[in-house]
């Protein structure tokens, strides 16, 4: 039988849709300053969550999703040098500026096996 999800409720917590449009041959480049930014999120406690995705369809797009513990924590995340470096390094490769869905997420269920597969790489 399987584990049940880990489910838990978010009041409070803030998160962002990000749709990236890279310039034509510039996704690589993109995901290598958005995996560098991760690197550094110990410098950001708040940012509880920083996933990159990339659009199936669409060899142009990279989607972030992201979730702050609370208003705070985005506007830290905001202000951090790590945010300012990344957004000053994607400005040469970007087609169109990012576009930004805000959210109050409610509530999240997740198989608690994903914690712990090995995602060395």
């Amino acid at each position: 039988m399987a584990d049940e999800p880990v489910q838990v409720l978010l009041p409070g917590r803030r998160s962002l849709l990000v749709r990236l449009t890279c310039k034509d041959g510039q996704r690589p480049v993109m995901l290598d300053i958005l995996n560098t930014y991760a690197d550094g999120l110990v410098e950001e406690p708040g940012t509880e969550v920083f996933m990159v995705s990339l659009d199936p369809d669409d060899g142009s797009l990279v989607w972030l999703f992201e979730v702050f513990k609370d208003e705070d924590a985005e506007d830290a995340h905001r202000s951090s040098a790590g945010f300012a470096r990344m957004t000053g390094a994607m400005s040469d490769h970007l087609g169109a500026p990012p576009a930004v869905l805000r959210m109050d997420p409610l509530r999240m269920a997740m198989q608690e096996s994903v914690l712990s597969e090995d995602w060395a790489f």
